[in-house]
């Protein structure tokens, strides 16, 4: 009798269920990867422009050219400048755009929302940190340390925007599966310092690539001979951090591919592990070709373009391992 007085007293078991989801606006998932391109880019332009050396075409005048809004007569590297400043201009209103959208189209807790918001601080901190380079004069044929450590924070941020924008259009473009998840528990510190790893990998290999155009090597041997001199610039001298960290990174890179590519993992994981490993070989051969022949301008450009793709993929199967998505229960 009591039993059965406590059974229909008793309150239904929990039932696992789906986070609700808004439906995301196609135009919205497509707005998100088509900011992303444009920002890739921008960043593919501002190579031209230290490539060739245009980053004073403007003068040291930000954001005015030469002291005027529309510069007259421009010369190549004032246009080459000038072209990346409009560039760039354009990208803060769709950062804020995109922010506006995902926010009205989203529901609470929906992490396309965080990613989006740190596209648009880390935007606004790409124009503060270019601004700076100019009106610094740490462009052109400056060779100053100084140059070396604003250059360094300009490309983590950089990377850091890519990797922002990357996730926000992935969470738009998959709301059931993406829309609301959390971090596994005890799984976050290794991908944390593959991520970081492949950052600095980043960043020394813009600071290598600044120092093959400010101080560029008549021959392979020449090449060698600047990275071990004592007398050689500072950017020539730390050149050998960049393929050494690769190789760190590299570790990291293998770990995720292996989980990616399991048994039970998902068909999406083993796509992008196999597009970053193809990435990743693509990249290695590109270095070498780089080394080899002394790094032309248009190879630079293409080597940065590889970098950003293969950035790209690996910040997407990283989130694809890192997440899983939520569940809720109701009596």
């Amino acid at each position: 009798m009591t039993s059965s007085i406590l059974s229909a007293n008793a309150s239904p078991a929990p039932v696992e269920r789906d986070e609700p989801s808004l439906p995301i606006p196609a135009a919205l998932q497509h707005f998100a990867w088509l900011v992303l391109a444009y920002t890739v880019l921008v960043v593919l332009w501002g190579a031209v422009v230290r490539a060739t050396g245009s980053g004073a075409g403007c003068g040291d005048h930000w954001p005015l050219c030469n002291g005027v809004v529309l510069p007259q007569s421009p010369q190549f590297h004032t246009i080459v400048e000038f072209t990346h400043r409009l560039m760039s201009g354009a990208l803060l209103p769709l950062a804020a755009v995109l922010l506006v959208w995902t926010w009205r189209a989203t529901v609470r807790g929906q992490l396309a929302r965080w990613a989006a918001g740190a596209a648009m601080v880390l935007t606004l901190n790409e124009a503060l940190l270019g601004a700076l380079l100019v009106l610094r004069r740490l462009v052109a044929h400056n060779q100053s340390a100084a140059r070396g450590v604003y250059l360094s924070f300009h490309f983590a941020n950089t990377l850091l925007l890519l990797a922002a924008l990357t996730l926000a259009a992935e969470f738009l473009s998959r709301p059931r599966a993406r829309a609301q998840t959390s971090l596994r528990h005890g799984m976050l510190l290794f991908p944390s310092l593959g991520i970081l790893a492949t950052l600095i990998v980043g960043v020394t290999g813009s600071l290598a690539a600044l120092g093959d155009t400010l101080f560029p090597a008549t021959s392979l041997a020449g090449a060698f001979h600047q990275d071990f001199s004592p007398t050689a610039s500072l950017l020539l001298r730390l050149r050998w951090i960049h393929p050494a960290s690769a190789f760190v990174a590299g570790a990291f890179i293998v770990w995720l591919l292996v989980q990616s590519l399991r048994n039970k993992a998902s068909s999406r994981m083993r796509a992008l592990g196999i597009a970053v490993l193809c990435t990743l070989v693509a990249q290695y051969c590109l270095g070498i070709l780089d080394v080899v022949l002394l790094a032309p301008t248009w190879l630079q450009v293409l080597h940065l373009l590889g970098a950003d793709i293969f950035w790209i993929c690996l910040v997407l199967l990283t989130a694809n391992y890192c997440l899983v998505k939520k569940r809720i229960t109701q009596s």
